[in-house]
């Protein structure tokens, strides 16, 4: 198997699409891009992106998503079709400033231009809520998904009578609320290790699925980004579920606010029911932060 049929596999396989149904951005068929251009290389590409410009990370049809844009950008700098595996699939309305994104080339097209200057070139064809931040060359066979040591989210929420001006678009306003973070730490031990995550993701993503998953850690936090002051939660995990750290943020603000005991984590985590769980915090207030490998 060529690299590109494998990048073709790990970039389609958790959609369970098929790539003979797609054609390039410049319409050539990927099958024939794919002979005629044997890969020998791999490249990893950072990129930030605001989230609520795009209906999430990963490619639909008929929809503007930055893995969409971003291989629309790649097709017109190599022209042929690129598919890129992206480390992790974020929501409609999340943000990154670390989502990796890695394809397949070759040595001549590696050699046709500087990192520096492929990153100028994707900045200059996406769109202005997208920033690719570097490139790095990688190891043939390196997935940004599947290399994948940790994945790193981090939720701002702003607890207080008045709403947040800069952070807006990027923060949980809780008008009025109290948020006891004592009472947040002192359920976060109840999360932490391997578990099935079962009530913490979306009920239809789940059905079939294994749910088991790793939190390496959580912790919260409270600082100040534009002057103006939030409370973080960052979640560090190997993997996570369709929603998981926002249905992970809604439970614990449920404690924060002395709605549920700090103990009802666990009996919810038990349960394996996702209406065992708290709500589903909104998605502008998450970002995915890094992936390390």
């Amino acid at each position: 198997m060529s690299m590109a049929d494998a990048g073709a596999r790990l970039a389609f396989g958790e959609n369970q699409e098929s790539a003979d149904s797609l054609t390039g951005a410049i319409g050539i068929p990927l099958e024939a891009a794919d002979d005629s251009s044997p890969n020998e290389c791999t490249l990893a590409l950072t990129i930030a992106y605001r989230g609520g410009d795009f209906h999430g990370f990963a490619r639909q049809e008929g929809t503007v998503t930055v893995q969409g844009e971003l291989e629309q950008a790649l097709a017109t700098l190599y022209r042929r079709p690129v598919l890129t595996v992206g480390a992790g699939r974020t929501d409609t309305g999340v943000h990154a400033l670390g989502q990796v994104a890695s394809y397949a080339l070759s040595e001549a097209e590696l050699a046709e231009r500087p990192l520096p200057s492929l990153c100028a070139s994707l900045n200059a064809l996406t769109p202005d809520g997208i920033v690719v931040r570097n490139a790095q060359q990688k190891p043939p066979g390196f997935s940004a998904r599947f290399s994948a040591l940790e994945r790193e989210y981090r939720y701002r929420i702003v607890p207080r009578a008045t709403p947040p001006l800069f952070l807006a678009p990027y923060a949980w306003w809780l008008p009025g609320e109290i948020l006891d973070i004592n009472r947040i730490r002192e359920a976060i031990p109840f999360l932490l290790g391997e578990h099935d995550f079962r009530s913490f993701c979306r009920a239809t993503s789940a059905e079939g699925k294994n749910t088991v998953r790793t939190l390496k850690n959580i912790s919260v936090f409270g600082t100040d980004h534009l002057g103006e002051h939030c409370i973080v939660i960052q979640v560090v995990g190997t993997a996570f579920l369709h929603s998981m750290v926002r249905i992970i943020v809604g439970s614990l603000v449920e404690v924060g606010q002395g709605r549920r005991d700090p103990s009802w984590l666990r009996v919810a985590l038990e349960a394996a029911d996702r209406r065992a769980a708290g709500p589903t915090a909104p998605a502008h207030g998450l970002t995915f932060w890094r992936v390390r490998y």
